[in-house]
């Protein structure tokens, strides 16, 4: 062996060594070597808060889980991109599993729940009742899913019909602010929800009411993931759903209400005020975030009662809900903790 080579096998071992020292003295390292990646894809809101408080206690490192969390434009991106195996798990409305399944063809599944929405119909300023959308424009993310039914329902209760109004897909909730912002044509969104909704108040958006008013219990934000990918790595998703878990009981917790906050206003670059009044709304005992995420039955039936009624889907006659929904992987996360 030439003093060339002599040299870089000595400066290789010295290296080697001082990685084995370090992880030695880090079993945190030896976690994350040995963590499986996740690409996870939410629209941004308030459904990622139990997710920024598994990252922020170190959950995803201990259950050895490295996430990728990003955040999609729309829910036909979002949709997408679960089933072509390009993101692993989606942070979605219900509704969206259902539109997969039925619409896409897939074969999506809804593995955890988590919230109802928090969801509010806002208008411009002139808009008096939502009967005065007549002959104008809202817009919405998709036009045939999960909240744009809801503001359809809504409508429908002001006496409204499809086709007394127009409607105009643009995406998420920032662009549907943004929208409304910028154009004052677009009359109305649906839906805005937290903490989003508190910028579009501060903007001059006048908050019409929940959208759930004429609608009952919702399940909204849920946990969804394609059957096939599940039942190949059942151990990941219990280990993910585990995680999941204890950032809602880490949210939950009272004493941490001030650290919640500093999250809230640090994730979603808010003020201190209204990172307050989030923490708030999701901690709500009766309309905030479901114990553990768990999911509602009875939310999800009336997310296919609506569907069926505002899309006329299977002849007006919503199918049994156990087809779209596979909570076995929770039911063993939540007993393992």
């Amino acid at each position: 062996m030439d003093a060339q080579s002599t040299r870089r096998t000595l400066l290789l071992s010295a290296g080697a060594a001082v990685t084995a020292a370090a992880i030695a003295a880090d079993p945190r390292m030896t976690q994350a070597q040995n963590s499986v990646p996740l690409k996870v894809v939410s629209f941004r809101g308030f459904s990622n808060l139990s997710i920024f408080a598994a990252q922020h206690t170190g959950l995803f490192a201990k259950y050895h889980l490295a996430v990728d969390l990003a955040y999609t434009p729309n829910s036909q991106s979002q949709r997408d991109g679960l089933a072509k195996g390009e993101t692993q798990i989606i942070h979605t409305a219900a509704d969206n599993a259902v539109a997969m399944v039925e619409l896409g063809k897939q074969d999506a599944v809804i593995v955890g729940g988590g919230d109802n929405g928090f969801n509010r119909i806002f208008a411009q300023p002139q808009i008096k009742s939502l009967s005065d959308l007549r002959g104008k424009t809202v817009v919405v993310d998709a036009p045939d899913t999960a909240f744009a039914l809801l503001l359809y329902k809504a409508l429908q209760g002001a006496g409204l019909n499809k086709g007394d109004y127009k409607v105009r897909a643009v995406g998420g909730t920032p662009q549907r602010i943004e929208a409304m912002l910028t154009d004052k044509a677009n009359a109305a969104a649906g839906v805005i929800n937290p903490p989003l909704s508190f910028k579009a108040a501060a903007e001059g958006l006048k908050d019409m009411g929940s959208a759930t008013k004429g609608v009952g219990a919702y399940q909204s934000g849920c946990i969804v993931v394609m059957r096939e990918w599940a039942q190949a790595n059942g151990d990941v998703l219990v280990r993910y759903l585990k995680a999941i878990i204890g950032g809602y009981r880490w949210l939950f917790n009272p004493g941490h209400k001030s650290d919640v906050i500093a999250l809230v206003m640090d994730r979603f670059k808010l003020s201190n005020d209204f990172a307050a009044k989030s923490y708030a709304v999701v901690t709500n005992p009766v309309d905030g975030f479901a114990k553990d995420g768990k999911f509602d039955p009875a939310g999800f039936e009336n997310v296919l009662r609506l569907r069926a009624e505002i899309e006329e889907q299977w002849g007006g006659t919503p199918p049994a809900p156990g087809k779209y929904i596979d909570l076995s992987y929770y039911d063993k996360a939540l007993a393992a903790l």
